[in-house]
């Protein structure tokens, strides 16, 4: 009950801030705006904006209602960087994907071309909203700090750095290093920063973004080794996609790796780290704790 209570707090905030945030669709270029919110709105766990707001929340405590709306504006700038990278994976160049969340990939409605440009458009607007954070109550200091680690978290130390690597390691065989650099890099980063950027906007201490930052590495970890099991044991109704892409595309998996029970058996293993690395901050850490949980036991 104590995640279903966040959600139900939050999501619909969260929702409000990201149509109240993305272009109108009415603004000219439309059709671009258009391709923009229809990647972001309407769909999606929004796991990042609500780790973004978990982190905040249990670092300010009594605090979280003066830095709520700072904290919002990273979840939305968050969901932006993470829609970014959806629509461009789905590409023909890339996973070429036909379907996301249930329904028509980017490019598939609206032609590659304008699907890169409105992943890129997503990704610059993020930190558009990244810069507005001092507006809303968050030291200038603190802001650059934000602004710094979402970009490293992004680009090719990060995210896309984690993207390339993925690309050249399709039909050869990698290393446990390689496949962990991918995927630590590719999916974790960004976990990662929304993580320490939501605690840093509440004013944590070295001590307490020590612990938060252990918590999203595994967190991080868990769900990636989770999202391998479900491309090969999932249901495509649920996931909104194809399963079975990995193999199709000859990539190396936590499953292939290491076999179906070895790799559920390290999605709880990490799962438990990540929920002993914000033990000390019981009871505010439960959310978080139900969130790893979480990621270990969906089914989408």
């Amino acid at each position: 009950m104590i995640l279903e209570r966040f959600m139900t707090k939050h999501l619909p905030g969260i929702e409000r801030e990201l149509d109240r945030c993305l272009p109108a669709e009415t603004a000219y270029p439309e059709k671009l705006h258009a391709a923009m919110r229809y990647s972001i709105l309407g769909g999606g766990k929004r796991l990042r904006a609500l780790l973004a707001l978990a982190a905040t929340e249990m670092v300010a405590k009594d605090r979280f209602g003066k830095l709520q709306k700072a904290a919002y504006r990273l979840a939305a700038a968050a969901e932006m960087i993470h829609g970014y990278s959806l629509i461009h994976d789905d590409l023909p160049c890339m996973d070429d994907d036909d379907f996301r969340r249930g329904k028509p990939s980017n490019h598939k409605v609206f032609g590659e071309a304008l699907a890169v440009l409105s992943g890129d458009a997503l990704l610059t607007e993020s930190f558009v909203l990244l810069a507005q954070l001092e507006e809303l109550g968050v030291p200038s200091q603190v802001v650059t700090k934000v602004i710094w680690e979402m970009a490293q978290a992004g680009g090719s130390r990060g995210l896309i750095g984690g993207q390339a690597v993925d690309l050249e390691s399709e039909g050869v065989s990698i290393s446990a290093a390689t496949l962990e650099y991918i995927h630590t890099h590719k999916t974790g980063a960004l976990f990662r920063a929304v993580l320490r950027c939501g605690a840093m906007i509440a004013g944590a201490d070295d001590q307490e973004l020590d612990s938060i930052t252990k918590y999203a590495e595994c967190f991080g970890l868990c769900f990636q080794i989770t999202d391998d099991i479900l491309d090969v044991v999932g249901d495509e109704a649920k996931l909104g996609k194809k399963v079975g892409s990995d193999a199709e595309q000859q990539k190396v998996t936590y499953v292939s790796l290491y076999g179906l029970d070895e790799a559920r058996r390290l999605a709880v293993d990490t799962m438990e780290k990540a929920k002993a690395a914000v033990a000390d901050f019981q009871p505010e850490s439960d959310v978080l704790c139900r969130l790893a949980e979480y990621v270990v036991q969906r089914d989408h």
